[in-house]
């Protein structure tokens, strides 16, 4: 028998009506009903729409982590307009470039977040309207507008090509992300990008209860899993590596028992740590994702399928993917290419660009610009992007081997590496390194000399305060080359 598909609005209506007092979402101290919930996003939305918020427009949403983007968010949907979330600590002229793209109908955001737009935080929105009554909700025809950097550092927004509307009924049987009523979803990652955002709205929708934290905090998840009984979590290599980098009795203070499912993606993870947490938590709880917000094809692995596949991010799971040469060519298995995908035959498209277009081949096939191969078993093996490739005398460096290796030194709190200028070898490989105290730079060096070739070595390092990667474990790979080359030339004209 075929499912409902109704509103996410009259989503949230119907579940407010069949459990009321059941915790919806959480962030610290404050939990929100399922019936607290559809009441605030009621008033929110009429206030929208007293503002003139129409359906199909976009709203920015620029707000920390909290039941307020929840919010927000659910109250866009109930008017059938696009949720377009962004950081809240973007400098200004990025957020201006954003917000240009998106041309929203309203802000809604923390203050100094204007960019030149009618701006409101939720407190102000619901002081606009009192009249919490069942709202007739609309369907968006545009899910969420998330926006990415990419490798360029330009922004860009990808429209999804889902409507905002799910099924009436979670269907029988475990779900994709393997979550249902009864459960608890744990988020600690920020809500504007498009890992967080999209699970915690798939967890609403299949009537779990979802725990947002304010900010990632190693301990805060062990003890936040332990506080709610979570059964599952969304976490990225940097948070994994930040858990892991515990002390053996913090991490052995909580109980995890409760935890059934630890996905994690968004970047790539180090084998020698995604096997720590395959021994720690079980391989049956480890899950792993590859795919882009654009959605055309993703690969899924199991912790068991890992062990028998390390290093690999998985089989295709939904659409098609294929490693292609610099010709267009497919490759053989074994054969290291850029990765492309398309959706499958006969659907739908499943983004749209706005302010960039796709890196294509003939026949449908798109790329993230990722680099790979899939083995005889169909398994992909990730490389690095190729925009961050290094070319060194001839010899192609992947960033992101480099990194692993680095970050496999308990000192070490997180790295980035990067391509200079090098007269002789077209390029040097630049290692920018967090570290705790005592770690020098010949203790790296020897550390590395055991895990890689010789041409893959750094040949200088750079040890620094601040992090490296963003919340959600993005590096600005670009930004951070961009900078040292600046230095350098500037260094050289002093001379």
């Amino acid at each position: 028998m075929s499912q409902e598909i109704i509103a996410l609005g009259e989503k949230l209506s119907r579940q407010a009506q069949t459990t009321p007092n059941a915790p919806a979402v959480s962030c610290g101290e404050t939990t929100l009903t399922w019936s607290q919930l559809e009441a605030r996003t009621n008033r929110i939305a009429r206030a929208l729409e007293g503002l003139s918020v129409q359906l199909g427009d976009l709203v920015t949403i620029g707000l920390p982590n909290g039941v307020e983007f929840i919010e927000a968010c659910w109250a866009v949907w109930k008017l059938g307009a696009t949720p377009q979330p962004v950081s809240f600590r973007l400098p200004n002229t990025e957020l201006c470039a954003i917000i240009d793209l998106a041309n929203p109908a309203v802000v809604i955001a923390l203050p100094g977040m204007e960019a030149g737009r009618r701006r409101f935080t939720v407190e102000d929105l619901l002081a606009l309207c009192e009249d919490d009554q069942p709202f007739n909700s609309r369907v968006a025809p545009v899910l969420k507008a998330v926006t990415s950097g990419g490798s360029t550092g330009r922004p860009k927004l990808i429209l999804s090509g889902s409507r905002g509307v799910t099924q009436a009924q979670p269907a029988d049987g475990p779900s994709f992300w393997r979550f249902g009523p009864g459960d608890t979803a744990l988020i600690p990652g920020p809500l504007y990008h498009n890992g967080p955002f999209g699970c915690a709205l798939d967890a609403l929708t299949h009537d779990a209860h979802v725990v947002v934290m304010p900010r990632f905090d190693a301990e805060g998840v062990l003890a936040q899993i332990q506080r709610h009984r979570a059964t599952w979590v969304y976490l990225v290599p940097t948070m994994m590596s930040r858990i892991w980098r515990l002390p053996e009795e913090v991490r052995g203070r909580y109980d995890l028992s409760s935890l059934k499912t630890l996905w994690h993606f968004a970047a790539p993870c180090p084998p020698w740590l995604k096997e720590a947490f395959i021994n720690w938590l079980g391989p049956e709880v480890i899950m792993e994702l590859y795919a882009g917000s654009e959605n055309q094809a993703g690969t899924t692995i199991t912790g068991n399928e890992w062990l028998l596949h390390r290093g690999s991010v998985g089989r295709v799971s939904s659409g098609e993917m294929k490693a292609f040469d610099a010709d267009g060519n497919v490759l053989s298995p074994g054969e290291i290419g850029e990765i492309y995908m398309r959706r499958s035959a006969g659907s739908p498209p499943t983004y749209n660009y706005r302010g960039a277009t796709a890196r294509t081949l003939p026949g449908g096939w798109e790329s993230l610009g990722d680099i790979g191969y899939f083995d005889a078993d169909g398994y992909l093996f990730l490389s690095d992007r190729r925009t961050d490739m290094i070319l060194v005398g001839g010899s192609n460096v992947y960033p992101a081997e480099v990194e692993a290796a680095i970050d496999e030194l308990p000192q070490v709190i997180s790295s980035a590496v990067v391509g200079l200028p090098h007269e002789d070898m077209g390029s040097s490989v630049h290692a920018i390194v967090q570290a705790r105290p005592g770690l020098t730079e010949e203790a790296l060096l020897a550390h590395l000399a055991e895990r890689l070739v010789t041409y893959k070595l750094p040949r200088t390092i750079e040890f620094v305060d601040e992090p490296l990667r963003d919340e959600a474990g993005k590096v600005r790979r670009t930004h951070l080359r961009d900078e040292r080359i600046a230095r350098m030339k500037s260094a050289v004209s002093q001379t």
